[in-house]
């Protein structure tokens, strides 16, 4: 029997990577990744300087880099394009696109091409912060329910308050738009010309749920009259489960590609919940950290309980059969890229260093030494918080600095201060009765930096598995393209299939230090109260703050 191939492409917040395996076994014959060409705007667009809390993206960049990174793969395993079986992608989300009746998005048309409302809003796009606040209100009046799910709370990057920011601001856009879609969406879109929504991404960013649908339409055109009849006009796409088969490729995306219109092209997914049949998770109750810029915090369980601060609990969500829950920080790489950036003295690493050598000289320096000999506590609030608190408001803290400290106590204690986040957000789920029972971690920063991995394992006081895949979003999605294709072109007839054959479970299991756990569990008992303190007793002192 001829070697049947999948392709998973995993768009980021910065760059995006495709990889070509083998379905029979997961092996990884080629990658390719490329960074956007326009990256994040947030400063300015078309010489005009941008509102805060901005963060932009140019659809043309998440085009160029599915176009260039496949066919790259496709050149450099050397297959034959009949071979490749099917396609699966996952981006960052909610990143939402206008489009106009054609599907193109509607900052490629001259007329809106200045007009910053017109272009992709990223994930981390905050400035829909009042609309989410509003949302918060009339769900907690007439759809109580409904919010628990969500942990109580509505964040700013997801679909309706970006909808009602659009209505209000840009009602020229709002308008023009014939649809609105979530990126993955947008792509599988452009790749098949068929219009679904992935069930994932509806679930998590658009409040809808497999039973009851999207929330009231009255509900909604409370939160902005403009949106009255926005389901069966603007988002209007078909609701699809994950695993799904969207279509095919059209004839103009094969040539592009180096592909056949017999690739399957399976519905879109969210990176981090993706991941999890990435690295093999398929049992209940183990908490996968993707750990990069941010981290995501994912855990499937077959039971369904509330618990407030989190991203939402969905049936299906992540993983068929089970409820999915999704916490995370919005800030880990990004906090250690910031100081690096703007915080290491010129004289530190004899003024020639590039940021990547000052990674690696902070990191060894600071694993000389002992937890608590720096005398610092930070909290990881550098881009808000995300879980438990949901306050994009809050802003990071450094506490204890005196005349002797150094830069890589700093590093440290920013290090410390997320795994002292991530184990808030454990301590959490066990309180709200979902218990934590393994831990997985993924992502670069697991792979590359073992001194930050077993600071986790010390703060936490458990083992970490870390998966060996170094692109674990983009071989989960080559999995769901695998599940697309079907048992018949030589794929699986599920996605739990196709993770039991295909994940690499090679794990580095990184174990805690009693000692250090100790030093650490005092640490975080000073690290809970400032983070009681400044996120809950006292959060007006930020939010004041942040309102300049």
């Amino acid at each position: 029997m001829d070697s049947r191939y999948v392709i998973g492409i995993d768009f980021g917040t910065l760059s995006g990577r495709a990889v070509l395996a083998d379905a029979a076994n997961g092996r990884v014959l080629a990658e390719s990744a490329m960074d956007y060409p326009h990256g994040v705007i947030s400063t300015e667009l078309s010489g005009k300087k941008l509102p805060k809390d901005f963060a932009l993206e140019d659809p043309a960049d998440y085009l160029e880099v599915l176009e260039k990174t496949v066919s790259a793969v496709v050149k450099e395993s050397g297959v034959r394009p009949e071979e490749v079986i099917g396609l699966g992608l996952d981006v960052t989300s909610c990143t939402l696109v206008p489009v106009d009746e054609n599907g193109t998005p509607l900052s490629f048309l001259p007329e809106f091409s200045d007009n910053p409302h017109a272009y992709v809003k990223l994930w981390k796009h905050h400035a829909a912060q009042p609309y989410a606040d509003r949302l918060k209100e009339l769900l907690e009046k007439n759809d109580p329910e409904r919010l628990h799910r969500y942990g109580d709370h509505i964040s700013s990057e997801w679909l309706f308050p970006k909808l009602a920011e659009i209505a209000e601001k840009a009602p020229e856009i709002y308008a023009a738009a014939d649809r609105f879609l979530d990126m993955p969406d947008f792509l599988t879109a452009s790749l098949t010309g068929n219009f679904t929504a992935s069930a994932c991404g509806a679930g998590y960013k658009g409040l809808w749920d497999p039973e009851t649908g999207y929330p009231d339409r009255d509900l909604i055109t409370a939160l902005h009259p403009a949106l009255d009849g926005v389901l069966e006009t603007k988002l209007r796409a078909p609701v699809v489960p994950l695993g799904s088969r969207v279509g095919y490729l059209t004839g103009e995306w094969a040539a592009k590609l180096g592909l056949t219109r017999n690739t399957a092209v399976a519905a879109g997914n969210v990176d981090a919940h993706v991941s999890v049949p990435g690295v093999g998770i398929a049992e209940s109750n183990a908490l996968l950290m993707i750990m990069g810029t941010s981290t995501c915090a994912m855990l499937v369980s077959p039971e369904c309980s509330m618990v407030s601060g989190i991203c939402g609990v969905i049936p299906d969500g992540i993983l068929p059969g089970q409820y999915g829950y999704e916490a995370g920080q919005p800030c880990v790489g990004d906090a250690l890229g910031w100081f690096v950036r703007n915080a290491v003295p010129g004289w530190y690493a004899g003024g020639e260093a590039g940021e990547g050598e000052l990674h690696g000289i902070l990191t060894e320096r600071a694993s000389r030494l002992a937890p608590g000999e720096s005398r610092l506590i930070a909290l990881d609030w550098w881009n808000g918080n995300r879980s438990i608190l949901d306050n994009a408001a809050l802003s990071g803290a450094l506490v204890g600095l005196t005349l002797r400290t150094t830069p890589e106590m700093i590093y440290r204690a920013m290090i410390e201060s997320t795994a002292f986040g991530m184990r808030r957000i454990i301590r959490h789920y066990e309180e709200s009765g979902v218990p934590v029972r393994k831990l997985y971690a993924c992502g670069g920063i697991s792979v590359k930096n073992a001194l930050m991995m077993q600071i986790y394992a010390d703060v936490l006081g458990r083992e970490i598995y870390v998966s060996p895949e170094k692109q674990a979003p983009a071989k989960g999605s080559a999995m769901y393209g695998a599940a697309a294709a079907g048992e018949s072109a030589g794929g699986y007839r599920d996605i739990y299939a196709a993770a039991q054959a295909m994940a690499d479970t090679t794990y580095r299991i990184y174990t805690p230090d009693p000692e250090n756990y100790g030093v650490y569990d005092r640490l975080y008992g000073i690290y809970t109260r400032l983070h009681d303190h400044f996120g809950i007793e006292e959060r007006s002192l930020m939010e004041e703050l942040h309102s300049f």
